[in-house]
Order: C-alpha cells, then sequence, then structure tokens
C-alpha cells in the first residue's frame, strides 16, 4: 500500500471521501514529515500540529463538506490566519499575530482544508528566491545546496519534498512559477481577474494573483476548480471561460496552436543566457506536442521597454508597504532599497509606467493572439545555490533574479495565464520544466496541453532521501 504522501491531492481527497482514510489520519501523516524532516528543507516558519489535529477532529466528527474536505494544507507566510504569528518574512513583523484572518484563509477553511502552519516566504514576497533574515532559506529537496526558488519557495519545496500534498502560492512575478520550475513541480498562474480571492485586479498593476502548486497537473486544476468557486465574485471584471478545469487535463479535443520563443522581454536590458538544459526542454516539449498533432511554430516576438516599466511597477508595489521609519531600518537591503525608491517615485513616472503596462498588455495579447499557447522557457537557469544572489547590493540582486527567471513577470503585466510543467530531467537527473502561457481566460486550454507533456515525459520520481 502506498503511504499518503505518494498519492496525488486528488487520490487522497478520493480516499477521505471513501472513508478509507480519515482527516486525523491525513494530517497526523503529514505533521509527522514536516517535524522529522523539514530541518534539512526550510519549508516551514511556523507548524500548527495541535491546531491542525483538533480541527481534523471537527472535520472527521462532522459530515464532509466543501470541495478540499480534510485536505493538509499550508499558507504562505504572508497570508494572515487569526492567532498564528504572521511574519511576511520579516524582522519588521517578526511579533506579528493577526487578530482575523485572511480571505484566503477563509476560503480554504469553508472548502473544508485544513491549515498545519505557514510556509517559507521572502521579506514581504519580492524577491524570487526564498532567504529572509527570520527564518532559514528554503531549499531544493532535488539538492539541498540550492534555494527553492520564490516567493512561494517553502510551499513549493514542501508539495516537492510530500510535506504537503499540494499549496496555493501567490504570484505578482513570478513567485507561484519560479519555485515550481525550481524544484520540479506544476505550478499554475491563473488569467488576471479568475479567482475571486487573489483575483490580480486589487493589486498595483494588477500583478499578484493566487495559484496552485502540485506535484500533478491534474491536482493543479483540482486547486484551481477549488479557488473559482470558493467565494462570491466581487468585481466587475472577470476572465472569460469556466470550469470545471480538472475535465480539461485529459480531454481530447482538436488540434491545438502552440507558439515558440525563447525570447525574453528583458533582453534588451539584461545579459539573458539561457543554460542548455532549458533550452532542450523547450526543444523537447515543442517536438513532443507537434508529434501529437498541434501546430507548432516559432513566434517572432521581440517587445521593447519593458525593463524600464516593470522596474517602476515593482518599485512601487514595495512603496506600499505600511512601514515605519523605525521598520524600515530593519528590512533585508533589497526590500529596503524597493521601498526608498517607489516612495521616491513622483506621480508622472507611476502613471507613465501604468500607460506603458497597459501597452504592454494590448500588444502582447495582440501578438499571442493567432496561438492557444505560447511554449517558453521555465528558467533560463538551474536552481541556484543558497547564498547566490547578492543580497548585499540590491541593484545586482535585482538583476541576478532577472537573469534566473527572465520568463516570468511579463506574464503577471499582460495579466495572462501561465502553466510550468517538467518536462525533461539534466544531467545530474533534476527536472527541468518549460512554460506555457494561455490567451486570457485560456486556462483550459493550458492544462490540456500540460496535461499532454506531463504524459509523454511519465511520472517522476520523488526527490532522493524524502
Amino acid at each position: 500500500m502506498s503511504e499518503l504522501h505518494d498519492l496525488t491531492a486528488g487520490e487522497l481527497l478520493d480516499r477521505l471521501r471513501a472513508a478509507a482514510v480519515s482527516p486525523v489520519e491525513a494530517v497526523a501523516h503529514y505533521v509527522e514529515r514536516i517535524a522529522r524532516l523539514d530541518g534539512r528543507l526550510g519549508a516551514f516558519v511556523e507548524v500548527t500540529a495541535d491546531a491542525a489535529l483538533a480541527r481534523a477532529a471537527r472535520l472527521e466528527a462532522a459530515a464532509p463538506f466543501g470541495t478540499l474536505w480534510g485536505l493538509p494544507h499550508a499558507e504562505k507566510d504572508l497570508v494572515a490566519r487569526a492567532g498564528v504569528p504572521t511574519r511576511y518574512g520579516s524582522a519588521a513583523r517578526i511579533d506579528h499575530v493577526p487578530a482575523a484572518s485572511d480571505e484566503l484563509a477563509l476560503l480554504l477553511d469553508a472548502a473544508g482544508a485544513v491549515s498545519v502552519g505557514k510556509t517559507n516566504t521572502p521579506e514581504f514576497g519580492l524577491t524570487g528566491y526564498t532567504e529572509s533574515a527570520v527564518a532559514p532559506p528554503a531549499r531544493d529537496p532535488w539538492d539541498t545546496r540550492n534555494g527553492a526558488g520564490g516567493s512561494s519557495g517553502g510551499a513549493a519545496a514542501a508539495v516537492a519534498a510530500g510535506l504537503l500534498p499540494a499549496a496555493i502560492g501567490s504570484d505578482g512575478g513570478g513567485s507561484v512559477r519560479i519555485p515550481a520550475a525550481t524544484v520540479g513541480i506544476v505550478g499554475l498562474k491563473p488569467s488576471r481577474g479568475r479567482l475571486p480571492v487573489g483575483s490580480g485586479l486589487d493589486s498595483p498593476g494588477g500583478l499578484v494573483v493566487n495559484g496552485p502548486l502540485a506535484r500533478t497537473v491534474g491536482d493543479a486544476a483540482l486547486l484551481l476548480d477549488a479557488l473559482v468557486a470558493g467565494a462570491p465574485y466581487r468585481h466587475a471584471t472577470r476572465a472569460a471561460g469556466a470550469g470545471p478545469f480538472v475535465d480539461a487535463v485529459r480531454t481530447d479535443g482538436p488540434a491545438l496552436r502552440v507558439a515558440v520563443t525563447t525570447v525574453s522581454p528583458w533582453d534588451d536590458d539584461e545579459d539573458i543566457r539561457l543554460d542548455a538544459a532549458a533550452a532542450a526542454a523547450v526543444s523537447t516539449a515543442a517536438a513532443v506536442l507537434d508529434g501529437l498533432g498541434h501546430a507548432v511554430a516559432e513566434l517572432a516576438w521581440r517587445p521593447h521597454g519593458y525593463a524600464a516599466l516593470f522596474r517602476v511597477l515593482w518599485r512601487s508595489s514595495a512603496a506600499r508597504l505600511p512601514l515605519t521609519d523605525a521598520e524600515l531600518a530593519r528590512l533585508q537591503p533589497i526590500t529596503a532599497w524597493l521601498v526608498r525608491e517607489g516612495r521616491a517615485l513622483g506621480a508622472p513616472e507611476l502613471l507613465g509606467a501604468l500607460s506603458a503596462a497597459s501597452a504592454f498588455e494590448r500588444e502582447t495579447i495582440a501578438v499571442f493572439a493567432p496561438y492557444d499557447a505560447v511554449l517558453t522557457p521555465a528558467l533560463a537557469l538551474p536552481a541556484r545555490p543558497v547564498g547566490w544572489f547578492d543580497a548585499a547590493d540590491p541593484e545586482r540582486d535585482f538583476a541576478q533574479q532577472v537573469r534566473y527567471a527572465p520568463y516570468s513577470s511579463f506574464v503577471n503585466v499582460a495579466g495572462l495565464p501561465a502553466i510550468v510543467v517538467p518536462v525533461t530531467r539534466d544531467a545530474a537527473g533534476h527536472p527541468v520544466a518549460v512554460q506555457l502561457v494561455g490567451r486570457p481566460g485560456g486556462e483550459a486550454a493550458l492544462l490540456r496541453l500540460a496535461g499532454q507533456l506531463e504524459s509523454a515525459r511519465g511520472p517522476l520520481p520523488h526527490p532522493p532521501c524524502w
């Protein structure tokens, strides 16, 4: 019989609903694994074992409800849960214990899931790697000398190592997709306006959306369905199309049109060098999709001016953090730099960047419009060693993050859906992922294509020693 952590999230939910596994058994299994293994991984910053087991017992004593009944999960440490320390990866919030829970935590509660704690994140989620001043680094389970990416690095590491069946992260510039690609799992960023909670419509530039991290494409679709259905929609704009998205993963249908590019919007501004294994993964994915009958073609795309607009948007996002001067002095160098740079922005510069972002969104959608999906590398470089990013030099740190993950943030600016899925393994056996970017509201096509790539690849083993 398989261990519970060998099951997909969907398989575990099936067993929970069939009473073959109880919520207490499921939660106890994952709590034990976290206690035994996370010291080498740094995936968690807070484990609420007693509260999780008590909630699981309450669920067990009542009638099942919700789409995620009994499923263990954990919030990224940017999501407030009442009574649980929520530090945002920052010394400036080291003693913060919220009195109320954020909407995402309440949504997951209403779906019947069981929170077992908080996962590791960089300071205020502002970097693509997870090395804060208040917790050990989140590490890649395939090689713990390397980091897990960010900002949902703890969540991705936990899922990859079997310390959680699946997780929800947030993605403002790649924060779901970067760590998912780093540790060899599936990461899905929904369209702007797709979700009722974490829609992107209430964040600066419309960048930040919630999204699933999972070991399989099917599990990512299952979590997307739970997020879409989990709360009333309160915005005037909503992404087109509808679920259930789990039906899209294995659905046969007409051939789709897929474009391929290794161009990034940062190419004019940074020295982007694509690793050979990343390039090979794109070629493999293109060949697989072509062999399945999809129409695969090279994309002629060379965007200009992107770097300047994104730098303003990212600094303005940091400027919104409600920090006093005393708290600002406690921040890590890159966070303090982003906040100070953002606060120094004038209205003309910010409005100009928002206008440029809107133009970039329209232009990108127009270029991508003939295709159901655009295939790109997920990352330009393999997982980076812990300490590789130059935390003492914020400008260099930012540039290093761009060179690591130049294919991520433009998707947020354009408001498009994207998924990363491992398709090959490098010489050391580490999974290498590609990214598929869809049309507005085009998650179903992405899930279908990603599911086909996953099937062609075959099952991945667990990372060694986990």
